[in-house]
């Protein structure tokens, strides 16, 4: 059946839909022969799909895998680091970081924490990482001061954001405030580069600490499972 490449490739656990575009964009997929385009389709039990000179084949297709990784601080969530730095590939065993097309869904910033999904499924990565979908992502967040819930209320309703507002998101109070921090649970449905930073920044009060603790109905830490350590991860079910 006929297909668009950057979905085959998706497929294929090579690379998640965004970057199989591009893949075909830099000139480095060819279909029987020639060089691909965007939009392109083909079907792999007819077609000849190369990727910088390697065909793809049904029988080397790997077996699709998920997993949660708890992301510790300083980590880069990249496949790759050109500086050096350790990425959460880094973190799995060898067999996993080598030949199995897995990537990070989305990213968390190097100076987070928290709940991350690891897979090869590159469908599964358009939908949780493409815009259209927003999907909820479950933030504590401790903020030096102590907002008011005026300031609160502003965050809920969304602000301005390099000239665009922030959708609406939920903001609430974890517990008493620390000293002179407080500690918030916030769940967006987008995801901006460094949102919730920027955000808090702007309202007067920033993040002095950023975790993750869910992606949609996942959770880094779920009742009736032992604790996802720093650093560790877990296989989870098909998704």
């Amino acid at each position: 059946m006929n297909e668009r490449l950057q979905k085959i490739i998706s497929h294929w656990g090579v690379a998640s839909r965004r970057h199989a575009e591009e893949m075909i964009l830099s000139g480095r997929v060819k279909v029987n022969g020639d060089q691909a385009y965007l939009g392109q389709k083909a079907d792999p039990k007819c077609d000849r799909i190369e990727i910088d000179g390697r065909a793809l084949h049904p029988s080397s297709q790997p077996q699709p895998l998920y997993l949660l990784l708890n992301k510790p601080l300083g980590v880069v969530s990249t496949c790759a680091e050109p500086q050096g730095r350790k990425t959460v590939l880094d973190l799995l065993p060898r067999q996993l970081q080598v030949g199995q097309g897995l990537h990070p869904v989305g990213r968390l910033d190097t100076d987070s924490t928290g709940a991350l999904l690891i897979t090869n499924d590159g469908e599964l990565t358009f939908l949780l990482t493409h815009p259209r979908y927003h999907v909820a992502k479950t933030y504590q967040v401790l903020v030096q001061g102590c907002p008011p819930e005026s300031v609160l209320e502003q965050w809920r309703q969304g602000i301005l954001l390099s000239g665009k507002n922030t959708l609406p998101a939920k903001v609430r109070r974890i517990g008493k405030p620390r000293g002179s921090q407080t500690l918030l649970e916030v769940v967006l449905r987008e995801g901006r580069n460094r949102q919730i930073r920027r955000v808090a920044e702007a309202l007067g009060y920033p993040v002095v600490q950023l975790h993750r603790t869910a992606i949609g109905p996942i959770y880094l830490n779920s009742t009736g499972k032992p604790e996802l350590a720093s650093g560790e991860y877990r296989s989870l079910k098909e998704l």
